[in-house]
C-alpha cells in the first residue's frame, strides 16, 4: 500500500537579486523540478515509503525534467500523463528584501490543468493507503473533481485522508474553491495548515477556538506548521509542542511540504505523534538550507543527523 497525491507539477526560475517582480531584466537559475505535490511525493520517496503522483505535464524539456528526478528518488511516476502539444507548468519566483516572494505562474494554462484520473491513475489510488491533498491543486472544476473522486474511492477502502490549504486568502474568491476546502475539511482526517491558514475557514479570534471549530468537524488532528517557532499537534484528547531546528534560511519554498510528507509518512510507519513532528521539524530545517524547492529533500539518515547534532549541542550546554 502507498501514499498517493495529485495536482501540480511545475519548474521553477528562480531570480538571483532581491527584489520586487520582474519588470528588469536580471540574472535567473533553474529550471529546478517543483510543484507542491511534486515536492511532497518527492520527500516521501526519500524516506523510503511506496508513493506515486497522478499529474500531467508537457511533452518538453521541462516535463522530462519532473519525471526523471521523481522516478529517480523512487516515486512511481505511472499515473503522470504527458500532453503533447502542452507546455509543462511554470513558477518564476523573486525574494523581496523582506524575504516575501513575488511569483509568475503558468499552472491553470499549463499541462498540470489537464490532470486527470486517468486508466494509470486509477491503478494508483487502488493500491493507495493514504491520500494526501493540497489545496493549491484545486485550482479548476476538473481537478477538484478528480479530488473527490480519488478521495471517495481511498476512503471507501478505508483509506485516510490529508489536507495542506497551502494557499493565500486571495485563492478562496475563485469560483467553488470555498465549497472544495470546506468539503476536504469535512473528509480529510488530517489537516497540515500554516498559522495563519487556521483562520482561512473559522471565525474564530483565537487559535484555540479555531482548533476546535476545525476538529469539531470530524478532523482527526491538526497539525500547525510555524516555520522557526516549530509546530504543533492537536487532536481530542490533547496537544503535543516541538521546537523547530536551528537552520540557516536559503530558500524556504517547499519546506511546509517536507514537513508534511515526514509528518505523514512517519505516522503511517507507527512513529509516535512526537517523534513524528519531530523527524517533520528536521525536515523542514533541511528544506530551508537548500536552494530550490525540491533540493532540501532528505532521508531517514540526514534526518537523525541533524536530530543528535542537535541533541549534542543541547547535552554540550548542560
Amino acid at each position: 500500500m502507498m501514499i498517493v497525491t495529485l495536482g501540480e507539477i511545475v519548474v521553477e526560475i528562480l531570480a538571483e537579486t532581491r527584489g520586487h517582480g520582474f519588470r528588469e531584466s536580471q540574472p535567473l537559475s533553474g529550471p529546478y523540478p517543483s510543484g507542491a505535490p511534486a515536492i511532497f511525493i518527492d520527500q516521501v520517496a526519500r524516506l523510503d515509503y511506496p508513493c506515486g503522483l497522478i499529474s500531467c505535464v508537457g511533452d518538453d524539456d521541462f516535463g522530462r525534467l519532473n519525471i526523471d528526478r521523481l522516478h529517480a528518488d523512487g516515486v512511481d511516476v505511472s499515473g503522470i500523463a504527458v500532453a503533447p502539444g502542452q507546455a509543462t507548468g511554470s513558477a518564476f519566483v523573486r525574494y523581496r528584501p523582506d524575504g516575501e516572494r513575488d511569483f509568475v505562474f503558468n499552472i491553470r494554462h499549463s499541462a498540470a490543468g489537464l490532470t486527470r484520473l486517468t486508466p494509470e491513475a486509477d491503478a494508483l489510488l487502488d493500491r493507495a493507503r493514504h491520500l494526501h491533498v493540497m489545496g493549491s491543486s484545486l485550482f479548476s472544476p476538473e481537478l477538484r473533481e478528480a479530488a473527490q473522486t480519488a478521495i471517495a474511492r481511498v476512503k471507501a477502502r478505508n483509506g485516510t485522508i490529508s489536507f495542506d490549504p497551502n494557499m493565500r486568502k486571495e485563492m478562496l474568491q475563485a469560483p467553488g474553491m470555498e465549497d472544495a476546502l470546506q468539503s476536504m475539511l469535512r473528509h480529510c482526517d488530517l489537516f497540515m495548515p500554516s498559522g495563519p491558514e487556521l483562520f482561512l475557514l473559522s471565525r474564530a479570534d483565537t487559535e484555540e477556538a479555531a482548533i476546535a471549530d476545525l476538529l469539531g468537524l470530524g478532523i482527526g488532528g491538526i497539525v500547525v506548521k510555524r516555520g522557526a517557532a516549530g509546530s504543533s499537534y492537536h487532536d481530542r484528547d490533547g496537544s503535543c509542542v516541538q521546537p523547530a531546528f536551528a537552520a540557516e534560511e536559503i530558500d524556504p519554498t517547499g519546506a511546509g511540504d517536507c514537513f508534511g510528507a515526514t509528518f505523514t509518512t512517519c505516522r503511517l510507519m507507527g512513529h509516535t505523534i512526537e517523534a513524528s513532528l519531530r523527524y517533520a521539524n528536521a525536515s523542514g530545517a533541511l528544506a530551508v538550507g537548500r536552494r530550490g524547492p525540491m533540493e532540501g529533500t532528505a532521508g531517514f539518515a540526514e534526518l537523525d543527523a541533524l536530530i543528535a547534532a542537535q541533541a549534542g549541542r543541547k547535552d554540550g550546554l548542560s
